[in-house]
């Protein structure tokens, strides 16, 4: 079943995302973390791909690892900075031979050391989306997007522009970037009715967790604006155990609100970890993805 299928059949789906580990160690505690979050009945899952590419074979093995261990469909991302046609159709050619046919096309980043994108095939998400759907017509092909604004396009106006040029080259839905304030959401998703752009829209969300780590969301290139009333929740906080929990209460509260509003899905940011996501279930009131769907109550 592809990622189009679900989101036909299943509002909303939940999904999750997972990142490849750099060692041995972090890789069993992925699989753990996995193993935890099986219960929770996603959907789907999807696995990065790290900056340039470096993470490429990695990816590879933990999508098909990840598929066969839960079963699930996997959508792998794939980033076209600095890759050649070569390049793209030799890892499509790897997916499509192991029965993975779901793809998130983006342009991706350069490799740190880089001080500008390296030159490629593909200068935008938009010529890789093209180029799959032409070559690898049986993939599913996802989007990003950007509800807080995309950090190279100032102009909201043109940024539209862009996202609908990725949709009219074949991408089948959008995966949303973090946000913090449903109402970016909402208004991205008017603004993308008022484009013409009819492919559904998954929102990203992500707990805040400990102060660190809201504060190098706040330091992404794309953004992470964190409203006033979530930085006086957090500001408030004794320690890093009040900060999760007041980060999970917020992620619950945008939940309520987007299966309120008729969201098509909630793609859940991990971080390799299950703890946070368990405990959004929990301020949910609910043990699955299923008793969502079923309805949730207003406490």
């Amino acid at each position: 079943m592809r990622i189009t299928d679900i989101l036909a059949t299943t509002k909303p789906a939940f999904s999750l995302e997972f990142f490849p580990p750099k060692t041995d160690a972090l890789r069993d505690d992925l699989l753990v973390a996995i193993d935890a979050l099986l219960p929770l009945r996603p959907s789907y899952v999807s696995v990065t791909y790290g900056a340039g590419g470096s993470t490429r074979d990695r990816t590879f093995d933990l999508v098909l690892q990840v598929r066969e261990k839960t079963g699930l469909p996997v959508i792998s991302h794939l980033t076209c900075v600095g890759s050649t046609r070569e390049d793209i159709h030799d890892i499509l050619s790897r997916y499509a031979a192991n029965g993975i046919h779901d793809i998130l096309a983006l342009r991706g980043d350069p490799p740190r050391d880089h001080d500008k994108p390296a030159p490629g095939d593909f200068p935008q998400a938009a010529d890789l989306v093209a180029y799959i759907k032409k070559e690898f017509p049986e993939m599913c092909v996802g989007v990003a997007g950007f509800p807080e604004g995309h950090p190279e396009t100032p102009n909201r106006l043109r940024e539209m522009d862009f996202l609908k040029q990725k949709v009219d080259a074949g991408a089948d839905y959008i995966i949303t970037q973090l946000f913090f304030d449903n109402r970016d959401f909402h208004d991205f998703r008017h603004r993308c009715e008022l484009a013409g752009i009819k492919a559904p829209v998954i929102a990203g969300i992500l707990p805040i967790t400990n102060k660190a780590g809201m504060i190098r969301m706040a330091d992404l290139a794309a953004g992470a604006r964190i409203p006033a009333p979530l930085l006086k929740e957090v500001q408030a906080c004794r320690d890093d155990a009040e900060v999760a929990q007041a980060g999970t209460r917020w992620a619950a509260t945008q939940i309520r609100d987007l299966v309120d509003h008729g969201v098509a899905g909630i793609h859940l940011y991990t971080l390799n970890s299950a703890d946070a996501i368990k405990q959004i279930f929990a301020e949910l009131g609910a043990t699955d993805s299923e008793q969502i769907r079923g309805g949730l109550s207003k406490g």
